[in-house]
Parts: C-alpha cells; sequence; structure tokens
C-alpha cells in the first residue's frame, strides 16, 4: 500500500483527500463562478498534486518522487474539482439566466421550452 500511496493510506486520505480534496472543491467553484474552462481545473488539481505530495514528503516522510502516489492524488483532487466546477456551472446557469434554464438534476441543466438538455459549457445548443 506505502508504494501505491507514498506513505500510510490513513495519510492519504487524510492529507490528500480530505484537506487538500476541499481546496480543489473550492478550486472548481471559483472556476466556474468566473467562468473558466474544465482545462484549468484539471490543471490546478496538477498544481494542488503536487503540493500534496510534497506536503506528505515533508510532514510525513513519505516519499516524495512517487509517480503512482502523484497520478492517485491528481486523479482524486481533478475528480472532486471537476465535480464541483459542474455542480457550480448548472448552479450559476439557471439562476443567471432564469428564463432560459431550468434544473436537470444536480450537473446539468436544460432550456425552459425543453427543445434540448444542455449540459457542459455554456453557449451549446
Amino acid at each position: 500500500m506505502n508504494s501505491l500511496f507514498g506513505s500510510s493510506f490513513g495519510v492519504f486520505v487524510g492529507l490528500t483527500g480530505v484537506l487538500i480534496g476541499f481546496a480543489a472543491a473550492l478550486t472548481g467553484q471559483a472556476f466556474a463562478d468566473t467562468w473558466r474552462p474544465r482545462w484549468q481545473v484539471m490543471l490546478s488539481a496538477f498544481g494542488l498534486a503536487l503540493v500534496a505530495r510534497f506536503l506528505d514528503f515533508s510532514l510525513f516522510g513519505g516519499r516524495l518522487l512517487s509517480l503512482p502516489a502523484f497520478l492517485a492524488a491528481w486523479a482524486w483532487l481533478a475528480a472532486v474539482g471537476l465535480t464541483a466546477w459542474q455542480i457550480n456551472l448548472a448552479h450559476n446557469m439557471v439562476r443567471q439566466y432564469p428564463w432560459l434554464y431550468e434544473r436537470a438534476g444536480v450537473f446539468g441543466w436544460r432550456r425552459r421550452d425543453g427543445t434540448a438538455d444542455i449540459a457542459g459549457t455554456p453557449g451549446q445548443h
């Protein structure tokens, strides 16, 4: 297990999963609020994964240069960030354009006239 996560599973869950995962969720929300594309969320998750690896190394004695641990952290942080981005983007579309769109589940929206379902980036008709 240490070879996959760079240190113990508990440290990975506590540090990367919870603490830095919270930062990834806030980052995804902020990027959706400023109408930034999802690739920027992936790029910020890359940076947060680097931070996670450094904190694991410096605070808990984990391996700094562990590719599997870095990829696991990046995948988790990207998933959290992109989920928060999509939820917040759907909320913003419905809140900002209530005459055009209504909610279609947690992650999406649709046109009020029912012609086409829309989920993803604004301007997609």
